[in-house]
């Protein structure tokens, strides 16, 4: 019985490598749970191979756990689906998107037709290069924490120095309408001595103007 071996690839992590050996009788579905046995995830996820080509463009989709859409479509199912009835190439691609809510995208490539060998159990990971990235990534879980007042606290109202503002006695001051009546007495004053000054050589103008007349 022939025995395709696939070169497995990350698309965004060029380093991580598995080569799985399977038999041509296998499903799309055997593929799906070797890829994520020799990865360490968990496979249970709905997932997707597109028929490729060599430029990695997606064409005909065979699915696994298949969302309502893609059943109502019609879409193959990896569980039922031989992997021998969609390859026709010696070089045959499939596009692979893993876990449609946190997707991994794959490449992988028929590289090699085996035959198959005694003693072997297929799948059957051949070559296993790099350490695959967490399925999940790092997930941070922050912890609420009670803001907790403590002596070293700054006590804005016990230690901001309050300085008494200083003050006038206003007792000591004079009456302003005091002061106003005095300035202006004192200038009625001088305007009347301006004034006076000026009509008194007016006076003396007018006696000499007599005097002349009578000569």
């Amino acid at each position: 019985m022939a025995v395709y071996r696939f070169k497995v690839s990350f698309e965004d992590y060029d380093d991580v490598i598995r080569e799985v050996d399977i038999k041509s009788t296998h499903t799309f579905e055997d593929l799906h749970k070797a890829i994520h046995f020799s990865t360490g995830y968990k496979h249970d996820y709905p997932s997707s191979f597109y028929i490729s080509n060599d430029q990695w463009m997606k064409g005909q989709e065979i699915t696994y756990m298949p969302s309502q859409r893609r059943i109502d479509r019609g879409v193959p199912l990896m569980e039922k689906s031989k992997l021998s009835s969609f390859i026709d190439d010696p070089h045959q691609k499939f596009y692979y998107t893993f876990n449609f809510d946190r997707p991994f995208d794959f490449h992988v490539e028929l590289i090699k037709i085996l035959n198959e060998t005694p003693g072997v159990t297929y799948p059957f990971v051949a070559k296993s290069v790099g350490e695959a990235p967490k399925q999940f990534g790092n997930v941070f879980t922050p912890t609420e924490t009670a803001a907790v007042a403590t002596d070293d606290d700054f006590d804005f109202l016990n230690q901001l120095e309050l300085v008494a503002e200083e003050t006038v006695d206003f007792e000591e001051v004079a009456d302003p309408d005091e002061v106003v009546r005095g300035k202006d007495s004192d200038d009625s004053d001088d305007e009347e001595d301006e004034f006076g000054d000026e009509f008194a050589d007016n006076d003396g103008f007018e006696e000499d103007a007599s005097d002349k007349d009578d000569y």
